[in-house]
């Protein structure tokens, strides 16, 4: 059944929601990193998207991407690592952050009366925050079966990727944690898994500066390794960094190569599909989903192709 659908024929979901969202800045005295918080303002209880930042990036450069998701009902909690920080440094201050969060400590930062559901959480990002979303979720799914006392403190619904990238282009030179196995569906997962891929991460800008999601260790692998239920998305006529607000859009173009198309409507897009996909596995509306899956030239602002769903 059509859902949510504007006279245009694209999903609403691409569209800004009608909520209004909160920004709040935490500082590292209040949790265990600085944190960006996007939060609904309307009283009641919301699910959480637990979102990780690219290389050499930070969660303000996503200002636009987070603020239409939220203003879709949902809080988003943005940590701010940085640049100095290894992967590993950076996972294990991604648990740190889950073990917070699992004790109630962000309902002392969001606006009165707005609580976030603990047992509604979904964890994503961008480049190598996208691989850090992988490798938190993947320590839970491993520990799923252990004692109280080894289970990670908050459990995940859904894991979200935005070009996610594991190092090198070289297996031999990739960084710990070594998540990948090149191996078909070989991620220990049971939740779902939706990936959204840019055509042009994989190419050199100006034929000198390396790709930011070169072949091998990019979007096309994580998918590859994932568990249905599954989902791929590719925006094939953009770059590794035009999801990035316009400023930092335009000064990440010197050294990653860009698509000519407009970053709004891929931001529109990035979010819509995140949306709809934390709709169907969160809240149990599926509707829209199905539709972009089907439909992914009518629904969508942009060009999608492929788009690839694996349900079982």
């Amino acid at each position: 059944m059509a859902k949510k659908v504007g006279d245009d024929g694209i999903a609403l979901d691409f569209e800004v929601g009608d909520e209004a969202v909160e920004i709040i800045n935490v500082k590292s005295s209040r949790s265990p990193c600085p944190l960006l918080v996007f939060s609904p303002t309307t009283q009641g209880s919301y699910s959480l998207l637990l979102f990780f930042h690219g290389f050499m990036l930070q969660p303000n450069h996503y200002k636009s991407l987070l603020l239409h998701i939220s203003s879709h009902r949902y809080i988003i909690v943005a940590p701010k690592f940085s640049p100095m920080t290894s992967q590993s440094q950076e996972l294990k201050k991604a648990r740190k952050i889950t073990e917070w969060l699992s004790t109630n400590n962000l309902d002392s930062i969001l606006p009165e009366k707005v609580l976030p559901d603990l047992l509604k959480v979904a964890v994503s990002g961008h480049n190598r925050g996208g691989k850090t979303a992988f490798a938190l979720a993947l320590a839970y799914e491993s520990g799923r079966n252990a004692s109280q006392e080894q289970q990670p403190p908050l459990k995940f619904s859904a894991i979200l990727g935005i070009d996610p990238v594991a190092g090198s282009s070289r297996p031999s030179c990739l960084c710990s944690p070594n998540i990948l196995q090149f191996i078909p569906y070989s991620f220990d997962q049971s939740i779902p898994v939706a990936v959204f891929g840019t055509g042009l991460s994989n190419q050199r800008a100006y034929g000198v500066c390396p790709p930011g999601a070169p072949n091998g260790v990019n979007h096309a692998e994580f998918f590859n390794e994932s568990k249905p239920p599954c989902y791929y998305f590719m925006a094939k006529d953009y770059g590794h960094t035009d999801m990035l607000d316009d400023r930092m859009a335009a000064l990440m173009c010197m050294i990653m190569k860009s698509g000519k198309g407009s970053k709004d409507t891929l931001r529109r897009t990035i979010g819509g599909i995140f949306v709809a996909f934390l709709k169907a596995y969160l809240e149990g509306q599926a509707d829209d989903l199905i539709n972009i899956v089907e439909s992914p030239n009518i629904r969508a602002p942009i060009t999608l192709d492929p788009v690839i769903s694996i349900e079982e």
